[in-house]
This record gives structure tokens, sequence and C-alpha cells, in this order.
């Protein structure tokens, strides 16, 4: 059963403190979602357990820190879908997808019956079959995302980073991925981490949320306990509604402000 913990993370780049004391501990089949307005060091986070950026602190897979280990050894326990992911114009959707698949091949051996099985798992989970022969410079932002979630789905790593998974695709495809992410993790007990900008989403899908501002974590709990429309305004500078429906769902919906006012 993967952990995945955090202890007093900080992370500066140059003169500029992006994170500071950040603490955390998530465990197996667990979701947490990392919220806040831009700036507020949700993707640095992401970057440290990554094992991308330099960091004080500590940031751990069941207990072994991320930099002691072998890069080899921490992309078979952390998958991470970035931002902007480098993507190679001329290689194919399929070819991309079957990447995620390099950790888990040996030196000098070609790809096994059951990684390319795992591929084609994902990669019809993610709608991307009509697509697979397709060159990635062809494809348009949202089919880009997919790919890339794909690719990280495809590495079967116990820990799965996501920074704004959902940010180019539409509705329906945003629905279809991180209904795939909640399936697998249930299933195969993934840790998740995301960053995400849709508060509704965030807090449909993960089990906690924390709410950072200037690098520090400023509320954390449930979406019922973080989605308050003071903590919002507060954070956000945003005027929003928030709705409870019968089910526990917390609708988060952005509202004019009062004439002659300005939020925040």
């Amino acid at each position: 059963m993967t952990t995945l913990g955090f202890c007093d993370l900080g992370v500066r780049y140059g003169g500029t403190e992006a994170v500071r004391g950040f603490n955390d501990l998530l465990h197996a089949g667990e979701w947490l979602c990392l919220i806040g307005p831009n700036g507020a060091g949700k993707s640095s986070v992401l970057r440290a357990a990554a094992g991308l950026v330099r960091y004080s602190g500590s940031v751990a897979v069941d207990q072994v820190e991320i930099p002691a280990a072998s890069p080899r050894w921490r992309s078979r326990r952390i998958a991470y879908v970035p931002q902007s992911p480098v993507m190679p114009a001329d290689m194919r959707v399929g070819e991309y997808v079957l990447l995620g698949r390099n950790p888990w091949v040996g030196h000098f051996s070609r790809e096994s019956a059951a990684d390319r099985a795992a591929v084609r798992g994902v990669i019809e989970a993610l709608e991307l079959g009509a697509l697979a022969g397709r060159r990635v410079g062809d494809l348009s932002g949202g089919e880009r995302q997919r790919m890339v979630v794909a690719r990280a789905l495809a590495q079967e790593a116990p820990v799965l980073l996501l920074d704004e998974p959902t940010s180019a695709l539409d509705v329906g495809h945003q629905q279809h991925a991180l209904e795939l992410v909640d399936r697998l993790r249930r299933e195969r007990g993934l840790t998740v981490v995301s960053a995400m900008h849709d508060l509704t989403l965030a807090g449909l899908y993960a089990d906690r949320l924390v709410l950072m501002h200037q690098g520090v974590r400023v509320a954390a709990g449930t979406a019922s306990e973080v989605l308050v429309p003071e903590v919002l305004a507060e954070f956000y500078g945003a005027s929003v509604r928030v709705h409870t429906d019968p089910d526990g769902t917390v609708v988060v919906v952005p509202v004019r402000p009062r004439s002659g006012t300005v939020p925040g």
C-alpha cells in the first residue's frame, strides 16, 4: 500500500519562495486536490513530488525520499502529467502513449504483449482509438491533453500527479478522464494528487482539498469545509454562490458583484 508524504516542503526559485512549510500524508486510494489562485504554489508542490525541482524538507514514497531514488525507481512509482509536456510533433499517438511503459521495459528489450495491452486499454478508455495512428502535431489541444493523461495512466505507477489535467478538455472529455482516474484509483489503490482551477470538479472527485495562497496552506478539508463563499472571496477575490446538492455535491457558481463593487 503506497503512501506519499510531504514534510515541511519548501520550494524556491531564485529569491522567490513558491512553497513554504507544506505538510500532508496521503494513503493508497486517496485523492488530494490542490486549489488556489494563480501563483499559489500548487504546481511547485507537484513538481517537487515528481523530483523535478530542488526543495527543502521531505517528499517520500513509502518513506523513501524522492531525490535519493534512481529515476527508474521514481518513474515506476510516480506518474506525472504536467501543464505543458514535451510532445514530439512527428510521433504517432500510439507511440507516445507507449512511452508510458518505458519504466517497465528492460534495457535492450522491447515492449511486451502486456505492455501493449495496457496501452490499448487506456487509449480505448480515453476515446483515443481513432487517433492512435495520427501525428501528435496534428492534434487539437484537447486531444493532446487526453493523450498525455493516457501516457501517465499507461505507466501504471501507484502515485499519479495531475497538473490541470482537464484545462483544455470539453465537458464530456473532462468527465471521461476524471472518471477513469477515479475508477483506477479505487480499483488499483492509486494515490492521486491534482492541481485544478475548476472548484466544482475538484470537490466532486477529490477526497480532500487543500487551498493554497502565496505558497502556504490556508485551508484544508472536504469540499463542504473548504468551498465556502467567505473563504473563496478572501483568497480568490471572487464573488461566488455555493450550492450543496442532496447527494453532497458542492457546486461553486460565480455571481456578478453588486453594481459599483469589485471583488476582493
